[in-house]
């Protein structure tokens, strides 16, 4: 039971103190769950972001549960994702009560436009804690740098290209390369 409610107050410090999202919260999750309650490992982590991504759902949710189910299986993971969203549902809930023009308040417009910077800043450091715990070969380089290449386009030409599917494609090249390099390491034979 002890687990369970730490599992639901650590997600809910998560859920109460990281603005922007998902990805925002990721840095928070590793941070938290990898390095000062070695709950999962920093291998765990990447993965859990990688298929929290792929899922339907927001990111921070998905890690969360898979986090609390990891921990204490099916009651773990309701504790934790209840943990991660009841801030949100709760601010959420009294600015919808409360506030018709909470956005026009000039200190809480100034206070978002904040918040959006480090946001941004939140969200590099959690993809340079992964670059750096990448397992480094020439694929996963060239799959890094071509997948920042096609972003980028993306964003400067406005394109309307799903990151869904630039995962996916970067998910059948490696397959290929991966095939490919088996096939030719046996000598071309069908094992």
């Amino acid at each position: 039971m002890n687990l369970l409610l730490d599992l639901f107050l650590t997600f809910f410090k998560i859920g109460l103190f990281t603005f922007g999202g998902g990805y925002a919260m990721i840095s928070l999750i590793e941070n938290i769950c990898v390095e000062k309650k070695n709950w999962i490992s920093h291998e765990d982590m990447m993965n859990i972001t990688v298929i929290a991504e792929s899922t339907p759902g927001p990111v921070a949710i998905n890690c969360s549960t898979f986090v609390g189910f990891r921990q204490k299986g099916l009651p773990g993971a309701v504790m934790a994702t209840l943990g991660v969203t009841f801030p949100s549902f709760c601010i959420i809930l009294f600015i919808s009560m409360y506030l018709d023009h909470f956005l026009e308040i000039a200190w809480v417009a100034h206070a978002f436009w904040g918040i959006k910077c480090a946001v941004g800043i939140l969200i590099l450091d959690a993809a340079l804690k992964m670059i750096s715990k990448m397992h480094k070969n020439i694929l996963s380089r060239l799959i890094m740098a071509g997948s920042f290449a096609v972003m980028l386009l993306i964003d400067i030409f406005a394109l309307h290209i799903s990151t869904v599917a630039l995962m996916l494609t970067a998910a059948v090249v490696s397959l290929s390369v991966s095939i490919i390099t088996k096939r030719v390491g046996n000598g071309g034979d069908r094992t």
